[in-house]
């Protein structure tokens, strides 16, 4: 949990630093986020390949975790149903759309932006937010109540990236090849999900 807040609390800074400007714009040019966190999963890669048990690990686990990111895709539209009950003035195909992001909230939020209005954009730009936030914070309590895989699945998109640390922080490093995987096939969907939900008016 320490991590995790620590974490957070780098987030909170660079979001305060960006509302009242007070980052170079200069280094913002240079898009420096990209290459932190190409340098984030070189250094985890490294870790993950002078590691000789990390692959035996991987190999050692359930065949039928190839199908994990179809359950977080189905998990994640099976509480979008139930909520979108609670949800006036918006379709379930609406809801279903700002679900499809997974945690990918820079590109759900454009193609939501772009299809449905400036509204769902934003709600989608929170909800991927959110979920990303909370994946960061509550890793270590997912791990210990619901499993090892619990914060892989709640991570969705963004599990070979931003919540990839504190995954495998949680979940042990045998866990490591199966976020990476989990996170690129989901990845792989938010445009075609996204755009297939924005097509229903």
């Amino acid at each position: 949990m320490k991590g995790s807040l620590i974490i957070l609390s780098f987030f909170a800074t660079g979001l305060l630093l960006g509302v009242f400007r007070w980052f170079p714009n200069a280094l913002l040019d240079y898009n420096i986020s990209f290459y932190v966190l190409c340098a984030l999963m070189f250094s985890v890669g490294i870790s993950i390949g002078n590691d000789p048990n990390s692959f035996r690990q991987f190999r050692s686990l359930n065949p039928r975790l190839i199908f994990l990111p179809l359950m977080t895709i189905l998990g994640t539209y099976l509480g979008i149903a139930a909520v979108s009950f609670f949800v006036k003035n918006r379709s379930l195909t609406d809801c279903l759309a700002v679900g499809s992001g997974f945690g990918y909230y820079s590109l759900s939020s454009i193609l939501i932006t772009q299809y449905k209005g400036v509204e769902l954009g934003t709600i989608a730009l929170l909800s991927n937010i959110i979920r990303e936030v909370m994946t960061l914070l509550f890793a270590p309590w997912m791990v210990k109540y619901f499993g090892k895989l619990a914060p892989i699945s709640a991570g969705g998109a963004t599990t070979m990236d931003t919540t990839f640390p504190v995954i495998v922080r949680s979940s042990g490093k045998d866990y490591a090849i199966v976020s990476i995987y989990q996170g690129f096939i989901v990845d792989f969907t938010v445009p075609f999900l996204v755009t297939f939900f924005c097509s229903f008016k």
